[in-house]
């Protein structure tokens, strides 16, 4: 059991007064962060987070760090664009700020939209990449998104909006479909797969709180998965696999 960490010797980065570091906190277990989310917990005077955040991740901030919540739940608190002023005040006022997401920064996370803001003001910041959801948080259910016998292909999309993407173009283009943000629209979604030619009973897994101890796994159909979440009510977050791996479960399943 390990009671303390320590860095192996290296130059780490310096946080430096006036930037912004844009981290990812993986999908919740506080083992899947990366050394630099680390180094940059350890520094920063202000950590701007997600609701997605894990409590134990949170808890390896510094004890002068100020923390910030503005976490986005089904379109509730800050907007996109208070964040981004609120990134940028805090950097021009000196502070050393880390800007916290759930999963990778990169990834459905709208990472590249702060760092943006940021360049356009000549803020220094560094991007460190995060473990996704849609594929360390299906791995802790068991499942992979690829497998040279099923797949070698895998499609990422949200499923938030359901106007936005070409589902059916996604349904016949990937054997393997993972959704993120669409826990809400999955009926719908399910529906619009069938009638694009997807099988009516392909497996559907969905997997709420991927990684922590609260982590659940509904496995469904999509002809099912309606009725399955009505019935159920997972919770969100929650990231969703579509196709022939969620079958992968049976052998593969490993996280209690």
């Amino acid at each position: 059991m390990i009671d303390s960490l320590s860095f192996p010797s290296r130059p780490w980065p310096t946080l430096d007064a006036g930037s912004v570091w844009l981290a990812g906190a993986g999908p919740g277990d506080v083992g899947l962060l990366t050394l630099h989310a680390l180094n940059a917990l350890n520094q920063a005077d202000v950590i701007v987070h997600d609701a997605l955040v894990h409590a134990e991740i949170l808890a390896l901030a510094q004890p002068t760090a100020e923390l910030i919540n503005v976490g986005k739940r089904g379109g509730q608190s800050a907007t996109q664009s208070d964040i981004n002023q609120l990134l940028i005040t805090l950097a021009t006022s000196g502070k050393r700020v880390l800007r916290l997401k759930g999963g990778d920064p990169f990834v459905f996370g709208r990472g590249s939209e702060e760092a943006s803001a940021l360049f356009d003001q000549n803020i220094p910041f560094r991007i460190i990449p995060g473990i996704s959801a849609g594929i360390g948080g299906l791995a802790y259910a068991g499942i992979p998104v690829t497998h040279r016998d099923i797949n070698h292909s895998v499609t990422f999309v949200t499923g938030h909006d359901l106007k936005t993407p070409d589902w059916a173009a996604i349904a016949k283009g990937a054997v393997i479909i993972v959704i993120y943000m669409g826990l809400r629209n999955m009926g719908e979604i399910a529906r619009l797969m069938i009638t694009a030619g997807r099988d009516m009973d392909e497996p559907v897994a969905i997997v709420c709180a991927a990684s922590t101890h609260e982590q659940t796994v509904l496995e469904t159909t999509l002809s099912e998965a309606a009725n399955d979440i009505k019935r159920a009510n997972p919770k969100a977050p929650a990231v969703i696999c579509i196709g022939p791996a969620v079958e992968l479960r049976a052998k593969l399943t490993w996280f209690k």
